[in-house]
């Protein structure tokens, strides 16, 4: 990456073991969460598509691990929505 961000590095997960390429973190790390939510802010719907995505690869890149540990922490971090 070049340019002014070249220095921030997208904290995207590494298959098959699901962690962070950038920290080594469980992902999503913090950052990536926070990126996650300022790249989909307004797009909540898309937001969920793209973590059940990940989830579903998780499942399948590590069939031993917890189904409900995978989805609370691929999918069930997100905030809930506020009431309208």
């Amino acid at each position: 990456m070049y340019g002014p961000d070249a220095r921030f590095r997208p904290h995207t997960p590494a298959r098959p073991s699901f962690r962070c390429r950038t920290c080594g973190a469980p992902w999503p790390c913090q950052p990536a969460r926070l990126g996650l939510l300022r790249a989909y802010r307004d797009d909540r719907i898309g937001l969920l598509v793209y973590l059940a995505g990940q989830l579903q690869r998780a499942l399948q890149d590590l069939p031993t691990t917890d189904p409900r540990e995978l989805a609370t922490r691929i999918v069930y971090w997100l905030p809930r929505s506020r009431p309208r």
